[in-house]
């Protein structure tokens, strides 16, 4: 069973990234935060610290003009909290060589959450190739 607390911080986290609120969002975090993102089983971007992960989240959700992650299955795994993510994301504006405004954006993938006291430390995301 997930500990009560830490599943409502990863809800508080990701409540706050849907609505493009990033300073609730970094309140969840621990300072020195580690983040990363892996696509296509590379890692495709990291940062260490809440201040890196500020400027990647401000940049993130110029993207986006509605953005919404939910929970699709949660688990624990050898301390950390493991969540099963579905992202849906629409496009703000074209992008050059990529998708135009407007265009929707669905994937799934797992995030992998670490705490330390009542914070998170650690969020790997690894979005899955589209089938």
């Amino acid at each position: 069973m997930i500990d009560p607390a830490r599943r409502q911080l990863i809800e508080i986290y990701l409540d706050a990234y849907n609505r493009f609120d990033i300073e609730h969002m970094l309140a969840a975090l621990t300072d020195d935060v580690r983040f990363e993102h892996h696509q296509g089983g590379e890692l495709s971007v990291a940062t260490d610290g809440k201040a890196d992960l500020e400027k990647l989240a401000r940049v993130g959700a110029q993207l986006f003009a509605a953005r919404e992650q939910s929970i699709v299955n949660i688990e624990e795994r050898d301390g950390d909290v493991v969540a099963t993510i579905h992202f849906r994301g629409e496009i703000a504006e074209d992008i050059p060589d990529g998708p135009r405004a407007g265009t929707i954006i669905e994937m799934d993938g797992t995030s992998e959450f670490g705490f330390v006291g009542n914070k998170i430390s650690k969020v790997i995301d690894r979005a899955f190739d589209p089938a």
